[in-house]
């Protein structure tokens, strides 16, 4: 009977639910219906699409009495209608209610019991409720009976009419904060189940308990010190928050409470492009039977996986339980962190190796969100090219990205924390001219601030950006530690670094009308030029 159906209140009534199937019962369900194939390692390989990787500007977040006065509204943050959305609901359970069968998993965000959250995610495919069994929490006892408090529904299969339904594409990611539920459909891209959540708690976490989300990795060291680490792709985030003599609290999202930090997730989802035992020995071995990859390619006639090989996508990707990782903090709970590590792989040469921001400088940067695209990251990209994304996570972020800053500095005020810049990018001149900087120099010098080895030297500002340098640091030349005096051309330096500094200003001039002036002149010297 319709009525007894435990997804009546989504208005669906498929008789065919496959409830909280285990690892290899999603495994074998993908693999009967033709989902995927098994790799060589156990792992399920699957093709998600059209889409293999997010699209940013079809996500949707309902415009009502919760979201309407709250929401930075813009070019992160699209408006639909209440009325289009309800219509796109009725289209959507049709659809669902047709299927053959419907994969249904509950599970948690936040490992912080205060925090925590019950989420339901319910799926076309089996490997998207695999994914989902993977990156959130899996709870000892789970009730189908039991109403969560979000759900997310994903239904690749499922194409709106932009002409009738009010999106841009035939594919959608769009969120209601009075329903409490994420509509996902054209899109069998995992990732958007992932992101949808994170940007809920962006808004849900701030906003109703004063816990600061963030897009971060975290780990925590023997003596119980805390570490966070911001960086864009292919600053070095992953790499460096791994570190055998510290424990992964996570690798992408977590919470900062007065309690400390705590992670959102309770799996990876990892990058896999180029991946190998040697550089990235963590997410290499964590790729074990029931693990999800994702649009890669197989060595010819075998299936065994070439990383190498992006014919597909650039974007691979490897989903697996935060257990995978052999260091891994389980529950994912740690203390207040001691050091926050900003990340850049400045291709100009400009930036500092390692610097010391003020709490001031600490906002101003964390708002910029900076770092570069170098030749051949990306198709069309043929020289450097400048990123700013705001809190390392603009595309996430329900709020202007100023009330996020806020209860940073606040935080690192109330807890002395210590904020480094830490350039991963260039030295002795820009990308094709100088070198990049040496993975051991850079571990030399995280290392060195977290043991507090760059608590005791001498410091001198940068000219233009203002930040502190260290003078000395165990294991690094003390020639590598001014960038100035790494480059052939004094001069050049100078303009370059001018020029960089005009762009952190140009960009951060969305942002200063709601910022404090103190905030705003954090940034680096502007320089008025003939």
């Amino acid at each position: 009977m319709k009525s007894s159906s435990p997804l009546r209140y989504l208005g669906l009534y498929n008789p065919n639910i496959q409830y909280q199937l285990t690892q290899q019962q999603l495994v074998d369900c993908a693999l009967e219906r033709n989902e995927g194939s098994l790799a060589d390692s156990g792992a399920l390989a699957v093709d998600t699409g059209k889409f293999t990787g997010r699209s940013p500007k079809d996500r949707f977040i309902i415009d009502d009495h919760i979201s309407h006065d709250q929401v930075w509204w813009g070019n992160i943050n699209y408006k639909l209608d209440g009325g289009r959305f309800m219509a796109l609901c009725r289209k959507m359970q049709a659809y669902l209610n047709k299927l053959d069968v419907l994969f249904v998993r509950d599970c948690r965000v936040c490992a912080d019991e205060q925090y925590h959250m019950d989420v339901r995610v319910i799926t076309e495919t089996a490997y998207q409720n695999l994914f989902a069994h993977h990156l959130f929490i899996r709870p000892e006892k789970a009730d189908i009976s039991q109403r969560p408090g979000w759900t997310v529904v994903a239904a690749p299969g499922f194409e709106a009419d932009p002409e009738t339904d009010g999106t841009r594409q035939k594919n959608f990611t769009i969120i209601s904060f009075s329903k409490k539920v994420i509509l996902i459909g054209g899109t069998g891209y995992t990732g958007e189940i992932k992101k949808s959540i994170f940007s809920v708690l962006n808004f849900i976490l701030p906003h109703d308990h004063g816990v600061l989300p963030m897009h971060c990795s975290a780990n925590v060291g023997e003596k119980g010190d805390t570490a966070i680490f911001f960086g864009l792709s292919g600053t070095g985030k992953t790499t460096l928050s791994a570190d055998a003599d510290r424990k992964l609290i996570g690798d992408d999202e977590h919470g900062w409470s007065d309690n400390g930090v705590f992670n959102f997730e309770g799996g990876c989802y990892a990058k896999c492009a180029g991946l190998s035992i040697d550089k990235e020995p963590q997410i290499y071995h964590a790729i074990k039977p029931g693990a999800l990859l994702e649009n890669i390619n197989y060595i010819a006639g075998t299936t065994r996986v070439d990383f190498d090989n992006i014919a597909k996508t650039e974007n691979t990707r490897v989903a697996y339980p935060v257990e995978n990782i052999a260091n891994a903090l389980m529950p994912s709970v740690a203390g207040v962190p001691q050091n926050i590590f900003f990340l850049t792989a400045d291709a100009f040469g400009v930036l500092p190796p390692i610097a010391k921001l003020t709490a001031e400088q600490a906002m101003y940067h964390f708002v910029s969100g900076y770092t570069a695209k170098v030749a051949g990251t990306e198709n069309g990209i043929n020289e450097p090219t400048l990123t700013f994304s705001a809190c390392f996570g603009e595309a996430f972020l329900p709020l202007n990205p100023i009330a996020y800053a806020e209860m940073l500095g606040e935080k690192i005020r109330k807890y002395h924390v210590n904020v480094w810049l830490v350039n991963t990018g260039w030295t002795g001149g820009p990308y094709g001219v100088g070198q990049r900087m040496l993975l051991s120099y850079t571990r030399a010098m995280v290392t060195a601030a977290l043991n507090g080895g760059l608590d005791h030297v001498g410091y001198r500002p940068h000219p233009v950006f203002n930040v502190m340098m260290p003078e000395s640091c165990p294991g690094v030349p003390d020639s590598v530690l001014d960038p100035q005096a790494t480059w052939a051309s004094a001069s050049q330096y100078e303009e370059q670094a001018h020029q960089l500094a005009a762009a952190f200003i140009k960009n951060f001039d969305k942002y200063a009308a709601y910022g404090t002036e103190k905030l705003v002149k954090a940034g680096p010297r502007a320089v008025e030029t003939v």
